[in-house]
């Protein structure tokens, strides 16, 4: 294995060909979240920041992990040609639809149905290793499913039912949006498929 401490423009170029990262976090007396995440989510912001946004799902563990420890792992690995585990080591940080920095970050992004908040990570350091034991998997398409939940309901009604989380499994206290993003064309179009 190798560590870097922040992402090259290799690193920068395997990342965004990955349809596909997990997230990883923890806190004192919690346990370890580990989620999968897809869609077009993930941006390199600089060689020492990341950000992903994220759509509201079952949980928001995440969020209360970041507020209480700030330690988060993701990593991508290839399921082609070459092997290779990457992973980013760092802090994060939840931005919020209410926050003062919300508007620049979220325009890096295409929006999504729900989308909750947006995770910034300052890197701390980046590993590279063989990948050789993940095996050969091919993309055959995004599931559309969430994106359809999320379009099926009102702003109202979303932040209502994120509302009702104030807390993560291990009782963490969370921060839950108060305004929903603004909705775009690509909201919309993120809905058909």
């Amino acid at each position: 294995m190798d560590f870097f401490p922040e992402l090259s423009a290799d690193h920068r170029a395997f990342v965004e060909r990955q349809p596909v990262f997990f997230v990883a976090t923890a806190a004192e007396g919690a346990r370890i979240n580990l989620s999968p995440k897809g869609m077009d989510s993930f941006r390199v912001l600089d060689a020492t920041t990341v950000a992903y946004l994220d759509v509201g799902g079952s949980g928001n563990e995440t969020n209360a992990h970041l507020a209480a420890d700030g330690r988060i792992t993701i990593m991508f690995c290839a399921f082609d040609r070459p092997a290779l585990i990457f992973r980013i080591y760092g802090h994060g940080r939840a931005v919020l639809p209410q926050d003062p920095d919300w508007d620049e970050l979220y325009a890096r992004f295409a929006p999504l149905p729900g989308t909750r908040q947006i995770f910034v990570i300052a890197v701390d350091q980046v590993q590279t290793s063989c990948g050789w034991g993940v095996p050969f998997m091919a993309l055959e398409r995004e599931r559309p499913t969430l994106s359809k939940y999320h379009a099926g309901q009102s702003d109202a009604e979303r932040l209502a039912e994120w509302a009702e989380h104030p807390v993560s499994i291990d009782g963490l206290p969370t921060r839950v949006p108060t305004v929903a993003p603004a909705m775009t064309r690509a909201d919309t179009a993120g809905s058909a498929s």
